[in-house]
C-alpha cells in the first residue's frame, strides 16, 4: 500500500498507529498532499516540524507501526521470535514492490540486475531534485514521447517538466543509461511502451492548489462544480480528458 502511494508522489502526512488497520489500508489521511516538484523531505502536514512523515520515511513508519503491533499481540503468540522474523522480512518486501512499480513506470521489463536499477533509478530522483522537475508529469512526460525524441530533447510543445529536467548537464547521460536498460528483457515496441507507462502514471493528481480553489468556489459560493469536475477526472486519472486539458488539470501548477 504505502509502495503504490508512493509511486504517485502521495504522502500520509499522520501515519501514526492508530491510523494503520489489520485490514492492510489506512485512515484518518488529514493532512495528506501530492508532490508537486520532487522532493525526498516533502511533509503534506505543516505542523510536522521534525518531518517525521515526510515522503521518504514513509516505509520506515509502516515498519514501526507494524513494530509496535506485534509488540501488543506478543503475549498471544506461542513463539515470539517467529513474529520478529516475519517483521524482518519487512524491507526486502518493500524494495521488490516498489523497484517493480518503479520498473513499471519507467516502462521496464524483467530484472536483469537490481542493483543497476536502483543506481538507475535513484540517479533520476536526484536530477528530479536538483531541477525542481514536477513528479507526476516527469514520468508521464516520458510515457508520451519516443525514446528517440527523448534522447534528442525534442518534445512536444505543450511539455513542460521533461524540458526544465533536460537542461541538467547529467541529463542525457541519465537517458542513455535508460535507453540501454530498456533493451533489457522482452522486447517492447515503442507503443507498448507508451501504453504500459500511461497505465501506472497518472497524468491528473489533486494537487493542492485545484483543491483550494475548489474549497473556496464551495464555501464561499455554494458552488460545487468544481469539485464535481475534479471527482469527475479524478475517477480516470491515467486517461488524457479533453475536459480536464481545457481547465489545465496537467498544467503547470502556478
Amino acid at each position: 500500500m504505502i509502495a503504490r502511494w508512493m509511486s504517485v508522489g502521495f504522502a500520509h502526512g499522520v501515519c501514526n498507529t492508530d491510523n494503520f488497520s489489520l485490514l492492510s489500508v489506512t485512515i484518518d489521511y488529514g493532512p495528506f498532499g501530492f508532490m508537486d516538484k520532487y522532493n525526498a523531505d516533502f511533509v503534506p502536514n505543516t505542523s510536522d516540524d521534525e518531518g517525521l512523515y515526510r515522503f521518504q520515511n514513509q516505509p520506515q513508519i509502516g515498519l514501526f507501526n507494524l513494530n509496535k503491533l506485534r509488540i501488543a499481540l506478543d503475549s498471544l503468540f506461542t513463539d515470539s521470535e517467529r513474529s520478529r522474523r516475519v517483521l524482518g522480512t519487512y524491507h526486502t518486501a518493500f524494495h521488490n514492490k516498489y523497484m517493480n512499480i518503479t520498473r513499471q513506470k519507467l516502462g521496464l521489463v524483467g530484472v536483469q540486475n537490481d542493483d543497476y536499477d536502483q543506481q538507475m533509478f535513484g540517479k533520476l530522483f536526484e536530477l528530479m531534485q536538483i531541477t525542481e522537475a514536477d513528479f507526476t508529469m516527469t514520468f508521464r512526460e516520458m510515457s508520451e514521447v519516443s525514446l528517440e525524441n527523448l534522447q534528442n530533447d525534442k518534445f512536444p510543445e505543450e511539455f513542460w517538466a521533461l524540458p526544465r529536467i533536460s537542461e541538467h548537464d547529467n541529463w542525457h547521460h541519465w537517458v542513455e543509461a535508460y535507453v540501454n536498460r530498456s533493451q533489457f528483457g522482452d522486447y517492447l515496441t515503442e507503443n507498448e511502451r507508451q501504453r504500459r507507462m500511461q497505465a501506472v502514471n497518472p497524468r491528473y493528481i489533486l494537487r493542492n492548489y485545484m483543491a483550494q480553489q475548489a474549497i473556496h468556489q464551495a464555501e464561499d459560493n455554494s458552488d460545487f462544480s468544481e469539485i464535481n469536475s475534479l471527482l469527475k477526472t479524478l475517477e480516470h486519472p491515467f486517461e488524457r480528458q479533453e475536459a480536464a486539458e481545457m481547465k489545465g488539470y496537467a498544467s503547470c501548477p502556478p
